[in-house]
């Protein structure tokens, strides 16, 4: 069991580090776009499935509570994976495909900010939100793995975690968006 534990820790350290030069200038230009985007009245809408999902909600709070600190000023922002009414009758009724499409397309106005996670790069539903994104104006940035799958270059900003493993991809994309939110903290002190 120590062995497993001794392999998992160093895997992950092993992806970290690779991120420090691999991914280093996407995470600063998707801070960037995040911050300008604010700055402007835009808002910040993310999406993706299952452990994307709860990261996707995760990282909306953190844009909205805080990250550190919880005396400035909330910033706009959005987990479309919340919503359980919408989420259940759009799936039912119509599809679970366009479900984030959907919400974009409802709430996005160009000039916003879509943060798409999927450690495949395959998941239907976040290609047709990038895509409805892209034709409406909203920025895009791309979280996903080494492959990056169908989300291969399709963002303005494209962080592709140099792992194949789906843990140690969201992995990455936690910390990414953890270094994302501290970002936007610092610029509206």
């Amino acid at each position: 069991m120590t062995e497993m534990i001794d392999n998992h820790l160093k895997e992950s350290a092993r992806v970290m580090e690779a991120m420090v030069e691999v991914c280093r200038n996407e995470i600063q230009a998707a801070s960037e776009l995040i911050i300008e985007s604010i700055k402007r009245g835009g808002k910040v809408m993310w999406c993706g499935n299952g452990g994307s999902a709860a990261q996707a909600q995760h990282l909306s709070t953190e844009i909205i509570g805080g990250l550190r600190r919880h005396d400035l000023p909330p910033q706009p922002s959005v987990s479309l994976t919340t919503d359980s009414s919408f989420i259940t009758a759009w799936s039912n009724d119509v599809g679970f495909d366009s479900l984030f499409s959907r919400q974009v397309e409802g709430i996005g106005e160009a000039g916003d900010v879509l943060v798409a996670l999927s450690t495949s790069g395959n998941s239907e539903n976040v290609v047709q939100a990038v895509e409805t994104a892209k034709s409406m104006g909203v920025k895009v940035i791309i979280l996903s793995g080494k492959s990056a799958g169908k989300l291969a270059s399709t963002g303005d900003v494209n962080i592709c975690v140099p792992s194949d493993d789906t843990q140690h991809i969201q992995e990455g994309h936690i910390t990414a968006g953890h270094i994302f939110c501290e970002m936007v903290e610092q610029a509206f002190e």
